[in-house]
């Protein structure tokens, strides 16, 4: 599911969801490498819903990487709110979150 398919609902549902969760990937000095989208990609898959720390410092720098970050995931940036992202993509087959239409 791309973030163009979200719902303003649908985003609302995930952001409350997303909101006592801690992040589970962390963005480093290193930026966006393979490993950590790979990473990216079996957290989705393990909890669907995830929160991602990125760096400090340029905002449009870190909104471009969250932005890839969901492209080569394959998932949906649901929210941004300073440097952390809430990332969503449903399991295929077997989802465990259900979000309203």
């Amino acid at each position: 599911m791309l973030a163009a398919e979200l719902s303003e609902r649908q985003r609302r549902h995930l952001r409350g969801l997303a909101h006592p969760l801690k992040p589970v990937i962390w963005l480093g000095n290193a930026g966006l490498t393979d490993g950590v989208a790979q990473e990216t990609a079996r957290a989705l898959h393990d909890h669907e819903l995830i929160k991602v720390k990125g760096p400090g410092g340029d905002r449009e720098a870190r909104d471009a990487l969250f932005a890839d970050l969901a492209r080569r995931t394959g998932g949906a940036l649901v929210h941004r709110i300073g440097n952390i992202a809430v990332l969503y993509r449903a399991r295929p087959g077997l989802p465990k979150i259900v979000i309203p239409d």
